[in-house]
């Protein structure tokens, strides 16, 4: 289902060899699960064990807290490869890198506080996300102000409330949540550690995706300490000045077109072994077929260069970071709407039997079509786009 790991053209040298050798191996062994965990929609305790044992957890940790410190481009690489084998355990570990790489960039976690969690996620293989989707505000991009509410108490804050689309809420000991402040209009960001008042209602029960455990989080008066408030009262509720962060976020295309790459390479291995006795060669000889193959290869190709392009632009150009905002979502953009593309085409050169839950593309069918529900959005990304062309314009 994968592709060796030294034939893709987007490895530069020995190191990104290495990383994408690891989610390689990886994702070989977790393909051989999805099934299952699909079907019962269970979380994958075995391969978060398998990726704390590899080390992947601490891709994006920085160098000075025992890491990798990986590059935007090198996420981007191990999130493409790892995907290629499970989809739902890509896109659940790609919210804990993206999260410790955010704040390896923009400071916004108290030093200490910080530290610590590196420490965690070398040390014992620690988790991270953030909560912040609630029922009454959708998609926490959209701008809608949390439900959840933070109440001063003595030596810290009471939170209460109820966070949505909670991934990796089955594993995590330990996440951030976002909750308004009461008698403020500002949101605060708290660590809140497991533990009385954090329940976990198991209601992710969906169409792709099914192994990400993106459960409903319950909070009932959950104290959170001074030392574990991240940002409170005091700090302002929008910098002045934000650090661009939002290459972290390619994660999220380099999840789905991932998936789509294992549908390529699932569909053009079927046609070049699959001999109906109708026929005197494999399918992969046909005409149509071969243009099936050829419209994979095209989408394929150009998300997979514009993607690895803006990764490499953000890294190398620091002082234009806050200008590639625009072309971070478009990258988002054509991967995830190729992706689906590119599975539909792989489903149908492998016709019926596609359908079939023995083989992995329906699976992949449900799971690229998550991506469209990710961040950003299909209609942020165009409006941003055609609002910069019309200031250029000007």
């Amino acid at each position: 289902m994968t592709r060796p790991a030294h034939r893709d053209p987007f490895i530069r040298n020995a190191r990104e060899a290495e990383i994408a050798a690891r989610s390689e191996r990886l994702a070989s062994v977790f393909a051989e699960r999805a099934s299952k965990h699909d079907l019962e929609g269970s979380f994958p305790f075995d391969n978060f064990e398998d990726l704390k044992q590899s080390g992947y957890l601490k891709l994006t940790v920085p160098r000075a807290h025992g890491g990798e410190e990986a590059s935007a481009y090198e996420l981007v690489l191990a999130q493409d490869h790892l995907a290629r084998g499970d989809g739902s355990t890509a896109l659940a570990v790609g919210w804990h890198i993206h999260l410790i790489m955010q704040h390896r960039l923009s400071g916004a976690w108290p030093e200490r506080l910080y530290a610590k969690l590196c420490e965690d996620v070398v040390r014992d293989g620690a988790l991270i996300n953030e909560l912040a989707s609630e029922p009454a505000t959708g998609s926490p991009t959209r701008g809608g102000r949390p439900t959840t509410t933070a109440s001063r108490t003595e030596g810290g804050w009471r939170i209460n409330g109820r966070k949505t689309f909670s991934t990796l809420s089955p594993i995590l000991k330990q996440f951030v949540v976002t909750a308004g402040i009461d008698g403020s209009d500002k949101v605060g960001s708290f660590l809140v550690r497991s533990g009385p008042g954090v329940t976990v209602e198991e209601t992710w029960n969906t169409l792709g995706m099914r192994a990400t455990g993106s459960h409903d989080v319950h909070l009932q008066d959950v104290f959170v300490p001074d030392e574990d408030t991240i940002r409170g009262l005091e700090q302002p509720a929008v910098p002045s000045a934000p650090v661009p962060t939002e290459a972290t976020m390619l994660h999220i295309p380099a999840c789905y077109i991932g998936i789509a790459h294992g549908a390529r390479d699932f569909a053009l291995e079927f046609a070049r072994r699959h001999q109906p006795n109708s026929l005197t060669v494999p399918i992969a000889e046909l005409p149509n077929i071969k243009r099936q193959l050829g419209l994979i290869e095209a989408d394929l190709i150009s998300a997979r260069s514009y993607l690895y392009q803006t990764a490499d632009r953000w890294d190398r150009e620091p002082d234009n970071r806050a200008a590639l905002k625009s072309e971070l979502g478009l990258a988002k953009y054509i991967a995830t709407n190729a992706a689906l593309r590119i599975v539909d085409q792989a489903m149908r050169i492998v016709g019926g039997l596609s359908l079939s839950r023995s083989l992995p593309l329906e699976r992949m069918y449900r799971d690229v079509r998550a991506g469209l529900h990710n961040p950003p959005m299909d209609d942020i990304v165009l409006t941003n786009l055609a609002n910069r062309a019309i200031v250029e314009a000007e």
